[in-house]
């Protein structure tokens, strides 16, 4: 066996270790088609896309788009120092690189297999041939968007912000959800991919067409992968040293404040979405049925003035999931030394948590301000409680999610749970009433009390403000015991 080869095979060795790592490739494409086509469909027909057929296929694309850049963002990042021993130790660069490759693109092709096989076994795939070929496609170009990410952002949660950051734009943004010929979504990664694979010609292609562009973002993005890991495996940056303070929670707050790059990722990403959703929102009056004074009502809206507001949650939610992902995970040796020192768990838990709903309030903040300059909320104070709720129950779930699955599935866990519950299951877009499973969801009761707060004058979700605040409780007890027990038994 050659050099190449051999380490090829050990690097998807490697990989095949991590279980979770392994499944999440394949759970999350199947879970994202199966789930989510439909819906996503029908949203993008109510925001004047195209919907319908087309849309459910591009889903298998971005599926395994995700999938993909995170897989090779976390490849980028935890191989920096073990590619560059290698390389100072007497291997040729060049076949280094070819294996790191080689084995993205193995996550890649299997990302794609889960979600292709999941479209066909929903709705059959009529055009196999260009299907297949866009579903691939659409994951090699987001293999080097992982790459580059991973190069040049560090830290795990920002860098995980900033794939999601990418991949809403392109998606939500792109030709599926709006005109195929707006001139601001062209520099979209899959633009032209989107549009090939849902046979929708642009007519701005030029000469070589939009399967010729969708083949130069292809072959860009191999291209970027290549230098990427070729760069990293010449140097390491060396590790900021942690800063060593006289009580838990000074130390966690400290620690998180000099993450600077999270805290702008926390501002301008709901920032972003927010506005982007506002001006890509068609022109019409939406009904939502709602209790308003004892009495349920159906309510017309301006579709256009609330979009923003039923976006805001979306953002917040997601954002303080993958806070208290990073925040439970990376804590866990320190707070286990800090342990066997004598600080007390009390006084860990209380610093851990601290740092959660910070990121949950500055979430939640950078997203009202910008709410409130394109939506103005009936009863403002509750539209603000239900967001805040919406922000601690999701950073409380990252901190689960962290304690369980680990950081690459983590990641794709703590993307999926408020996407599926809050964008799609509770969304009055599309669903006229909350399903069975819908009511089940940990957002269920934060959005009956947003939606009703934002479209009427009277307080009536009771019920559901105190199965939220059940939801924060419960979720809160749980973090707290999970916690306890990981740092006691590590510490034994």
């Amino acid at each position: 066996m050659t050099t190449t080869g051999l380490l090829v095979r050990r690097y998807v060795s490697e990989t095949a270790r991590n279980r979770v790592t392994v499944s999440m490739l394949v759970v999350v494409p199947v879970v994202f088609v199966a789930v989510a086509a439909q819906k996503i469909a029908d949203a993008a027909e109510l925001l004047g896309g195209q919907g319908g057929v087309a849309v459910e296929t591009a889903t298998a694309g971005w599926a395994a788009a995700f999938v993909s850049a995170i897989a090779m963002y976390f490849q980028v990042r935890s191989a920096r120092a073990t590619d560059r021993r290698l390389v100072l130790a007497g291997l040729a660069s060049v076949r280094l690189v070819a294996a790191r490759l080689a084995t993205g693109l193995a996550l890649a092709v299997t990302a794609t297999a889960a979600a292709l096989v999941t479209l066909a076994a929903r709705t059959g795939i009529s055009v196999p041939g260009r299907t297949i070929a866009g579903t691939l496609m659409f994951a090699v170009i987001y293999l080097g968007i992982g790459a580059l990410i991973g190069a040049l952002v560090p830290e795990p949660v920002n860098g995980t912000v900033l794939v999601f950051f990418v991949w809403i734009l392109d998606v939500f943004f792109g030709p599926a959800f709006g005109a195929a010929d707006r001139v601001v979504t062209r520099p979209l990664p899959t633009h032209f991919a989107a549009l090939w694979m849902m046979d929708l010609p642009s007519r701005h292609g030029g000469r070589i067409g939009d399967l010729g562009w969708a083949l130069v973002w292809t072959v860009a993005a191999l291209a970027v992968s290549w230098a990427v890991v070729a760069a990293t495996s010449r140097a390491a940056r060396p590790r900021r040293p942690a800063g060593q303070l006289a009580t838990a929670l000074r130390m966690g707050l400290r620690e998180a404040g000099r993450n600077r790059v999270l805290w702008a990722l926390l501002i301008a990403v709901p920032t972003a979405f927010i506005l982007l959703a506002a001006v890509s929102t068609p022109d019409e009056y939406q009904s939502m049925v709602l209790t308003e004074n004892g009495r349920r009502a159906v309510v017309r809206f301006w579709f256009p003035d609330a979009h923003p507001g039923f976006m805001a949650p979306v953002s917040i939610a997601t954002l303080a999931a993958l806070v208290g992902l990073f925040t439970a995970l990376q804590a866990r040796s320190g707070d286990q030394r800090l342990f066997l020192a004598g600080l007390r768990v009390r006084s860990l838990l209380t610093a851990r948590l601290s740092v959660v709903a910070l990121g949950a309030l500055v979430a939640t903040a950078a997203s009202l301000a910008v709410t409130a300059a394109l939506f103005d909320p009936r009863q403002w104070g509750l539209y603000l409680l239900a967001n805040l709720l919406m922000g601690l129950t999701y950073g409380l779930i990252g901190v689960l999610i962290g304690s369980f699955v680990g950081r690459v599935g983590g990641v794709f866990v703590a993307f999926l749970v408020p996407f599926l519950d809050i964008g799609i299951e509770q969304s009055p877009m599309l669903n006229s009433e909350v399903s069975g499973v819908g009511r089940t969801l940990p957002g269920y009761g934060a959005s009956r009390v947003l939606y009703d707060a934002a479209l009427t004058g009277s307080f009536d979700e009771t019920g559901p403000l105190l199965i939220a605040l059940a939801w924060l409780a419960g979720l809160t007890i749980a973090a707290a015991l999970l916690f306890r027990h990981a740092v006691r038994t590590t510490a034994v």
